[in-house]
């Protein structure tokens, strides 16, 4: 069962990325990625995380893109052959956020090691 998930998980990643790259063309959106998707156990809700490269359009995006899930999901009934569509819910994904803020750590401790060093 988990390796069926996956699956839709995968084929749902795959087929959101491409509706918001060519079904939706607000230049309000910017570059957005689908980072992942979580799926229920019975496939009716799935969680869409996507990142925003713009850090000032990110929740106006979450916005635009969370209002358009209905069109979304409309979408994913029409390219895939599932018996339910799941409910699509989105989230931002502050995984990169997170990577560079440790990233600046790890600099800020190289940079006091140099210093302190003769």
């Amino acid at each position: 069962m988990a390796y069926r998930i996956e699956k839709v998980e995968s084929l749902l990643k795959q087929e959101i990325s491409s509706i918001l790259l060519y079904g939706m063309r607000d230049p309000v959106f910017g570059f957005i990625t689908v980072t992942k998707v979580k799926a229920s156990p019975d496939l009716k809700i799935a969680k869409v995380y996507i990142s925003v490269l713009e850090k000032d359009h990110r929740q106006e995006t979450l916005d635009k893109i969370t209002a358009a899930s209905g069109y979304i999901r409309s979408q994913l009934g029409s390219r895939i052959k599932l018996r339910y569509v799941p409910e699509v819910k989105f989230f931002l994904d502050d995984t990169l956020d997170y990577v560079e803020k440790i990233d600046e750590l790890i600099k800020k401790i190289h940079e006091n090691d140099q210093q302190i060093e003769p």
